[in-house]
C-alpha cells in the first residue's frame, strides 16, 4: 500500500497522452518514489507479542490507532493510582517520525482513566515495548482488562532544528501574553 503526498508545485511527471500508458505509469512511479512523494507502508515495522489485533483506526478519518492493554490477568487502579501497562508491541519508526501516545477520549471520560504523560512520545530510535502510563482520576476503582482499548497512537512527521543563540527575539501583538491572555470569549 503507498500513500502519495500531493505538492502542487509538482512538474516533473510524464504526460500520460504520449507514448506507451504502462511505461509513462512506470516512470511516474518511479519519479514519486526518487522524490520520496510516495512512501510504502512497509517502511513502518511493528512486532506484536500480545493475544491482541495491531492497533487499527477505528473509523475512516481517524487520526489515531488504538492500543490495546496486553494483560495475563484484569488489574484494578485505585483513585489517584497510575500503572505502566503493557502493549506487547514494539516499532520501528523511520529517521523523521514519531509516534505520539494520547489518551482516549471515552475512558478519561467515563471512567477517569488517561494517561500521565500526554502526549507520549516514541522515538524513531527506542525499541523497546510500548508502555502505557495510565492513571485513575476517577473517585472508585477501576478495573482494565486484556484487550481493552485504552490509548491511541497517532504517527506522525516532525522537523529537527537547531537553534540560533540570539540577544533578541523580533516583537509580536502578543508578546509575552500566555496561559489565557486572549480572553475565553
Amino acid at each position: 500500500m503507498y500513500s502519495a503526498k500531493v505538492r502542487p508545485e509538482h512538474s516533473g511527471l510524464t504526460n500520460l497522452s504520449g507514448g506507451s500508458v504502462i511505461n509513462n505509469l512506470k516512470k511516474n512511479l518511479q519519479f514519486l518514489v526518487r522524490r520520496n512523494y510516495l512512501r510504502s507502508m512497509a517502511d513502518f515495522k511493528i512486532i506484536n507479542k500480545s493475544n491482541n489485533p495491531l492497533p487499527a483506526y477505528e473509523s475512516a478519518l481517524a487520526a489515531g490507532m488504538d492500543l490495546r492493554a496486553f494483560l495475563t490477568e484484569p488489574i484494578t487502579l485505585q483513585p489517584m493510582e497510575r500503572r505502566l501497562i503493557p502493549t506487547g508491541l514494539f516499532i520501528e519508526l523511520p529517521a523523521g517520525y514519531e509516534a505520539q501516545v494520547r489518551p482516549r477520549s471515552g475512558m478519561a471520560l467515563k471512567r477517569g482513566l488517561t494517561l500521565v504523560n500526554t502526549p507520549g512520545t516514541v522515538d524513531a530510535d527506542y525499541r523497546g515495548e510500548i508502555g502505557l502510563p495510565v492513571i485513575n482520576l476517577s473517585q472508585e476503582p477501576q478495573v482494565i482488562e486484556n484487550g481493552d482499548r485504552i490509548a491511541q497512537m497517532v504517527i506522525a512527521k516532525f522537523e529537527r532544528i537547531e537553534w540560533i543563540q540570539s540577544e533578541e527575539l523580533n516583537t509580536t501583538a502578543r508578546g509575552e501574553g500566555g496561559f489565557g491572555s486572549s480572553g475565553t470569549k
